[in-house]
């Protein structure tokens, strides 16, 4: 990892570690900001950052070109990673969402049944899963990386707009998906794990 991004996180978890004090306050006042439009708009965001979808656009994405088709394999290890991770710290932390200690109210539509089984508020998924794939788009889509970053911090607020997640959920989801990356992605260029096996799979080589 680069020095810029060691800082960038370091930030980011200073910054999650303050949100911790006061999610229930930004919570509150983000919720201030609800409208009709903003709640279209918010709602096609959280419809487009389902994980099928995520995946489906990032999977056409490096499919379109041949010479990229060999980052598909990280990309879903990434994914199933972050499934993983996720669901284990949010067993083990089993944080109420913002809606559910009564903070803030929810669209019913965005209710699910396993949030009160085992898909708890610490950390986000989403933005886990949305953050994981930007150490793979840096390398082989450096432009579209922005374009990313955007709309997985429009992912990130959407959640605490809606009163699903707080800020600190987001914050350390965001972190722990990217490391997922970057952890991913070491094995590429120290191993050239992915390489070697995408040529494994597709043309037999050793």
């Amino acid at each position: 990892m680069k020095k810029k991004g060691i800082i960038i996180l370091l930030i980011a978890v200073i910054v999650g570690l303050i949100s911790l004090y006061f999610d229930a306050q930004i919570v509150e006042k983000v919720s201030f900001l609800r409208g009709d439009i903003l709640d279209e708009v918010f709602l096609g965001v959280t419809f487009v950052s389902s994980e099928v979808i995520i995946l489906l656009i990032l999977t056409s994405l490096f499919m379109w070109r041949e010479h990229k088709r060999k980052w598909v394999l990280p990309l879903w290890v990434s994914s199933l990673l972050a499934v993983m991770v996720s669901f284990l710290l949010k067993v083990g932390v089993q944080r109420l969402r913002p809606f559910q200690q009564e903070i803030v109210e929810t669209l019913p539509l965005l209710i699910k049944e396993n949030f009160i089984i085992w898909n708890y508020s610490f950390p986000s998924f989403q933005a886990m899963l949305a953050f994981c794939s930007i150490p793979i788009l840096s390398k082989e889509f450096p432009r579209f990386k922005y374009v990313w970053i955007v709309f997985a911090c429009l992912i990130a607020f959407s959640r605490v707009y809606f009163g699903v997640h707080f800020l600190s959920d987001v914050i350390f989801g965001a972190i722990i998906g990217y490391l997922i990356g970057e952890f991913v992605m070491y094995g590429e260029k120290e191993k050239k794990l992915w390489t070697r096996i995408y040529e494994r799979i597709f043309y037999g080589e050793k």
